[in-house]
């Protein structure tokens, strides 16, 4: 067997919007997804999160579940618009009162309570003031936070900040693929900034609260090059690592914005938002870091190559290379290497920082047999990813816990219904879960600390 730390924590992670349906329960508000997914053609197949999973009415069964999976902990996502119908203003204590039933449940069977405060769901009062582009809404975001933890944080000990900024500026006001909806550079550029302002006042905020600890969690890429002999690849993968990766781990991790970063985003906008001491508020010590991996990318330095659809604003003459191994349902190129490599880069860059990964996983398409889900696919995938985790933690890196995505099949934002990523299928009409041959599989793990000696072959 493969041994893991006797410390070491096993988990799951879901979003609110993905699997809370309940959209107008007990006082919730719109949120952008609530708006995004009515929007004709922005969700594959018309999709909407007003079911979703139904975690809402169904939370005591699914932390049951949870409970017989062994997991350690739960990393779930609290929804703003719940809390603080408005944004900012009254908080809705009905709101408040579904997650202090939920800490409780879980805490009743020992399962550690981890919730991200912000996974996308912002509500749509402050998109309409803005959104992520406007500074109050980093203001808005630390008064929320505060009144989550005068109800929850005398039971939860570890707090993150925002889920993936990366996807929440890019997607959301870059390219558009994303609530809000927006593709806007200089929109981008100034949720990046109010994100990670957001981070780093939330974090004070949480601190002077009493929290305990207190991080964020990112979703860094791997990039490498095409052509690895390649200069000017190179330097097309320094291009897109910095708007990806260092945009985001410089400012939190104390390194400030790197400077030619801050060249290429004035080169297309006047940052009147970079506020005087902004970056000494976002590089807030933290506790934590959660990484969230799926694959690695590759580029090439291709002169005359238009620009890459708002996802990293402003580059241009670069091209994206299709996988050329095994891929998800996703299209994503099945690459344990490049978690391992990312875990080992930032225990290098930023010693001292402990690292969780709080998201991985793989949306295959399922076949059903009766009660019977075999997801070959999926268990080989995360054997393969957490044999680059337990490599690393052999190399020193500081490696907590790992939490899968996902605990249940959900609503896969832009993509509906149609994409699986969970360990438990979900019948969405009957709302029955059952559990796929990887959560057992998960669950000896679990129970072993252990992998099984032998490697399982990857899909074809």
């Amino acid at each position: 067997m493969i041994k893991f730390p006797d410390t070491f924590v096993w988990g799951a992670s879901t979003a609110s919007y993905q699997i809370e349906g309940s959209v107008e329960a007990d006082g919730r508000a719109p949120s952008i997804w609530d708006t995004f997914s009515r929007t004709p053609g922005a969700v594959v197949g018309g999709h909407t999160g007003d079911d979703a999973c139904d975690h809402y009415r169904r939370y005591r069964d699914d932390v049951a579940l949870m409970a017989g999976l062994g997991l350690h902990a739960y990393r779930f996502s609290i929804a703003w618009p719940r809390v603080r119908p408005g944004g900012d203003g009254p908080t809705n204590e009905r709101g408040l009162d579904f997650y202090d039933r939920l800490v409780d449940e879980l805490c009743q069977y020992g399962i550690t309570p981890m919730p991200t405060l912000y996974h996308w769901d912002l509500p749509q009062a402050l998109e309409d003031r803005g959104g992520w582009a406007n500074r109050r809404t980093a203001e808005a975001f630390a008064e929320y936070a505060t009144a989550v933890h005068d109800r929850l944080g005398d039971r939860v000990q570890s707090w993150t900040t925002l889920n993936e900024p990366w996807c929440s500026a890019y997607l959301g006001y870059g390219n558009g693929v994303h609530a809000p909806g927006r593709r806007d550079p200089a929109a981008a550029f100034a949720a990046v900034h109010h994100l990670l302002l957001a981070h780093g006042l939330g974090t004070q905020a949480l601190r002077a609260a009493g929290a305990r600890s207190v991080g964020l969690v990112v979703n860094p890429v791997a990039v490498r090059p095409a052509d690895p002999a390649s200069a000017a690849d190179a330097d097309a993968v320094r291009l897109i690592d910095g708007l990806h990766n260092r945009i985001f781990l410089g400012p939190v991790l104390g390194d400030g914005y790197p400077a030619d970063v801050l060249e290429h985003l004035t080169r297309l906008v006047d940052p009147t938002w970079l506020g005087e001491s902004d970056e000494k508020i976002i590089a807030a010590p933290i506790d934590l870091l959660g990484i969230n991996y799926y694959n690695p990318v590759y580029v090439a330095s291709r002169p005359g190559a238009p620009e890459v659809d708002g996802r990293y604003p402003g580059v241009r003459d670069v091209e994206f290379r299709d996988p050329t191994g095994p891929t998800t349902a996703m299209g994503w190129e099945i690459d344990p290497t490049g978690l391992g490599e990312l875990l080992r880069r930032l225990h290098r860059d930023h010693p001292g920082t402990p690292l969780w990964v709080t998201e991985n996983g793989a949306a295959f398409d399922d076949r059903i047999t009766g009660d019977h889900i075999p997801d070959d696919d999926r268990v080989s995938y995360l054997d393969g990813h957490l044999r680059a985790v337990h490599a690393a933690l052999s190399d020193g890196v500081d490696v907590r816990g790992y939490l899968a995505w996902s605990l249940l099949d959900n609503f896969e934002w832009a993509e509906g219904y149609h994409k699986r990523f969970g360990l438990v299928h979900v019948d969405y009409r009957t709302q029955r879960r059952t559990l796929k041959d990887s959560a057992l599989w998960f669950r000896s793990v679990i129970a072993r600390n252990a992998l099984p000696s032998q490697v399982t072959d990857p899909p074809a």
